[in-house]
C-alpha cells in the first residue's frame, strides 16, 4: 500500500512540476501503443489476479515498457476493476485504453474439441485425455467412477458428438460433463417428438437404436431409411443382424475382419444370435441418428446391403428374395 501511494505521489509531483510538458507526455502515452509484444502473443489473466500483478507480469515479459504507468492509468480511469480472467490475444498496436478494454471484454481466446459421430465413448475419452490444451482430470477417474459422476450405469452412448468450445483452464472432465448434459437434453427433446407405436419402451432404448443406426450409416440421407428397417424388424420379432453390434461385442478380438465364426459366436451384443436391441449403445450417436431412431422413414424395407462401391450407399429390399439378389450383385460378385 505504501509503495502504491509513493508511486501515485511521484506521478502527481512529476505532472505538477513539469506542467504542460508533463501533461503532453501523459497524453502521448495514452495515445501511443502500450504493448510491445509480437502480434498474436497470448497472455493469461488468472482468476482473482490483481491489476497490479497483471501489469507487473506484462512488464516482466517485456511486453510493456512502463508497467507502472499502465497500472496507474487503469486505476485513475477506474477501468482496472473490470478486468476478467481469461487468455487474451495481444497485438503491438494496442493503446493503454485498448488494453483495458480488451481485458474487460472477457473475449478470451477460444479453443475447441470435436467428438465425432460413431466414436465409442472409450475412444472419445482417450482423445480428451490426450488433449494438451485441457487440464487433465480424467486420468484420476476409472470408467465406473466417471459413470457414477454422470449418473449413468454405462458410459457408452452418453456423450453428444459435437464441437465444444472452451477457454484455457478448462478440464477434460468439463467437456465430458457438457457433452453428457447435451446428450441428455437432446435425447429428451427428440424422444418427446417420437412417432407413435415405436417398438421402444423408453428413451434409453432409442439411444441404443440410434447408436446402431449411426454405425451402419455411410450416407446421412440413409439414416431414416436404416432406422425404418430396424424398427420394422423389431416390430416383427426379427433379429437385427447388424455387423457393428457383433464387432462391438468382440472387443479387442476384432482385428479389422469379421468372419462367419464371429457371426455365430454368441455375445450379449451379437444380433445374429439374439433378438432385440443390444444391452447398451455401441457408439456415440449424433442428433440425426436419434431422430432416425424415433422418426424413421416408412419405406417398407426389411433388408439392406452395402453396395461396396465406395459411396457408402446401401441397396434396400422389401423381401428376402430381393435381398439375396442384391447380396449376389454387390457383395459376392
Amino acid at each position: 500500500m505504501r509503495r502504491a501511494l509513493l508511486s501515485l505521489l511521484l506521478f502527481v509531483a512529476i505532472v505538477a512540476a513539469a506542467g504542460f510538458g508533463a501533461a503532453r507526455a501523459v497524453q502521448e502515452y495514452i495515445d501511443a501503443p502500450a504493448i510491445l509484444a509480437p502480434d498474436d502473443s497470448l497472455f493469461l489473466i488468472r482468476r482473482g489476479e490483481s491489476w497490479r500483478s497483471v501489469t507487473e507480469r506484462l512488464g516482466e515479459a517485456g511486453w510493456v515498457e512502463q508497467p507502472q504507468w499502465l497500472y496507474w492509468f487503469g486505476r485513475l480511469t477506474k477501468k482496472s476493476g473490470s478486468i476478467k480472467a481469461g487468455e487474451y490475444r495481444l497485438s503491438a498496436d494496442l493503446s493503454p485504453e485498448a488494453v483495458l478494454a480488451l481485458f474487460a471484454s472477457g473475449k478470451s481466446v477460444q479453443y475447441s474439441v470435436t467428438l465425432i459421430e460413431g466414436w465409442t465413448a472409450a475412444y472419445a475419452l482417450e482423445q480428451l485425455r490426450a488433449n494438451a490444451d485441457l487440464e487433465d482430470q480424467l486420468h484420476s477417474l476409472s470408467d465406473a467412477e466417471l459413470a457414477a459422476e454422470l449418473g449413468v450405469e454405462h458410459l457408452e452412448g452418453w456423450l453428444l458428438p459435437e464441437t465444444y468450445f472452451y477457454e484455457r483452464g478448462a478440464s477434460d472432465l468439463d467437456i465430458v460433463k457438457r457433452a453428457h448434459a447435451a446428450m441428455r437434453d437432446t435425447l429428451e427433446r427428440v424422444w418427446a417428438q417420437r412417432q407413435d407405436d415405436l417398438p421402444l419402451d423408453n428413451s434409453y432404448e432409442a439411444l441404443i437404436l440410434a447408436s446402431i443406426i449411426e454405425k451402419e450409416t455411410g450416407l446421412a440421407s440413409e439414416r431414416p431409411v436404416i432406422g425404418g428397417v430396424f424398427v420394422r424388424r423389431l416390430r416383427k420379432g426379427m433379429m437385427l443382424q447388424t455387423d457393428p453390434t457383433v464387432i462391438y461385442g468382440m472387443g479387442e478380438r476384432f482385428d479389422g475382419n469379421i468372419r462367419r465364426s464371429d457371426l455365430r459366436r454368441d455375445t450379449p451384443y451379437n444380433t445374429y444370435t439374439r433378438h432385440g436391441l443390444t444391452p447398451t449403445p455401441i457408439a456415440l450417436p449424433g442428433e440425426a441418428a436419434l431422430i432416425a431412431a424415433t422418426q424413421p422413414d416408412d419405406t417398407g424395407a426389411l433388408y439392406f446391403v452395402a453396395k461396396a462401391d465406395g459411396s457408402g450407399a446401401h441397396q434396400f429390399s422389401n423381401t428376402l428374395k430381393e435381398h439375396n439378389r442384391a447380396v449376389r450383385r454387390y457383395q459376392l460378385r
